[in-house]
This record gives C-alpha cells, structure tokens and sequence, in this order.
C-alpha cells in the first residue's frame, strides 16, 4: 500500500477499518431518561473545568438503537450532567456504556464520547419499561419507569434531546502525555421526534470500580422521559484547550 493511500485512512486496521467512514443515521432511537438529584462535592469532582454546574442533577440514559448505519442495532447507557460554559446552558458526557465494538471505537476516534465496554438492556416487562446496565457478569444500574403513563409534549422532548453537549478528548501521545487534551462541543441538530412520554420512575446504582456510576449517588429522582427518535449526530468542535492553559 502507498504511503499517500496510507495518508488517505481514517481508521485501521488499514484493510478492514473498525468503522466504515460514512455518517451515521439513527431510525427508532429509544431513550429512557432519569434525572436525579446528587452528592454536590461528588459532582464538583468528576466535572471538569471551564464547565460549571448550578444544580447537582445527572442524568442516566438507556439508548437502544433500533437501527443504525453501519453499526446495526445496539444499546447504549451512561451519565450526562447539566453544565454551563459560560452563558450557554449544556451537558456534559461524563461516562457511556455500549455493546457494541465498531459504535464504540467509532465514538472515540471520531469524535470524543467517553464509550467503553458494557452490556446495556431496555425493555417493557409487567407494566414497567426497564433499563439496565451490566459490567462483566454484575449489575452496576437498574431504572424502572411507569410504560408510557401521560404524553409528553414533543417539543419539550426535543428540547431535552438538542442542548450542546461537551465531552473531553484525550488523544496520548508515545510517552504517556496526551498529545491532544481538548473540551469539545457538539448538538444534535437533525432530529424527528416520534413519541414521547413521562411517568414515575426509580433508579438504583451499584458500586464497581470499573463502572462507577454509583460515585454519583442517587438522592432524588427529579423527572424521566421515555422518547423515541429519528436523528443524525453532528459533528464536534474544541472551545477549550487544557494543554495550552495548564
């Protein structure tokens, strides 16, 4: 292989990328979301700076694929925290968990979502529309919401679904220091919303040191929405550099 159809690659390995370099669009994207409320000095320790946050809330989400370019159907949960970055209201990806390895290689390489191993669940059982979320063989989060009780308004869902989200990327350099070390934005933009509901909901979390979720405790569950959805992800954008400020 040429060097200069080396140069071409955007992913290896180089004959058989992890990713096919096409844009994906996501048709029946199921969400079920729980904002809860949380340990503030908690919070503080896991957001990084320049975002700031005014209530101690996080949300958890399971996100089941029903298809997907390229990646098939697959399922995805983690944590997103509401931020500020100066003025503009936002969240921050803190931590996701999918089952599916070309989704989260894709996620990392591209862009910047902090995607690792997992085995996310989401399903209706005897009234209940339940999410859960496996690391190995043990139980790190189980959410469980009232199936489709009261309709949600559309526009509120969308609302929910399109703030900007921040996430950090980290590329290493050969030394160990990262050679890339940037908080980047990023909106969903291009998004049908199918249906939507709310009801009452629990959440529970467990300790496991490889999938902390349970370092940001469970308080109060503040609201949940159960939200099915045609959209297309955006591309990222740096608004901040660590290296160049530390």
């Amino acid at each position: 292989m040429k060097a200069s159809e080396v140069a071409r690659r955007l992913a290896t390995p180089l004959t058989a990328p992890a990713w096919a370099p096409v844009r994906s669009r996501f048709t029946d994207r199921e969400y079920l979301n729980i904002v809860y409320r949380t340990d503030p000095e908690a919070l503080r320790a896991a957001v990084p700076e320049p975002l700031e946050f005014d209530e101690p809330l996080v949300r958890f989400e399971v996100m089941k694929m029903g298809d997907s370019t390229s990646f098939g159907p697959y399922t995805e949960s983690g944590q997103v925290i509401p931020v500020r970055f100066g003025e503009e209201r936002g969240e921050y990806l803190h931590a996701m968990y999918l089952d599916n390895v070309a989704a989260t290689v894709a996620g990392r390489e591209i862009s910047a979502y902090p995607k690792s191993t997992g085995s996310p669940q989401l399903f209706a059982e005897a009234g209940a529309l339940v999410g859960t979320l496996d690391y190995g063989s043990q139980r790190v989060a189980t959410a469980t919401m009232g199936y489709k009780h009261y309709p949600m308004d559309l526009d509120e869902a969308k609302a929910e679904l399109t703030l900007p989200t921040y996430m950090v990327k980290i590329v290493p350099g050969y030394e160990r220091a990262p050679r890339v070390c940037e908080l980047v934005r990023t909106q969903i933009t291009d998004i049908t919303v199918k249906a939507a509901w709310t009801g009452p909901a629990r959440l529970q979390l467990f300790q496991h040191v490889l999938a902390p979720l349970a370092d940001l405790p469970v308080l109060e569950v503040v609201s949940a929405s159960h939200i099915i959805t045609d959209l297309t992800l955006s591309g990222v954008t740096p608004v901040f550099d660590y290296l160049k400020e530390r």
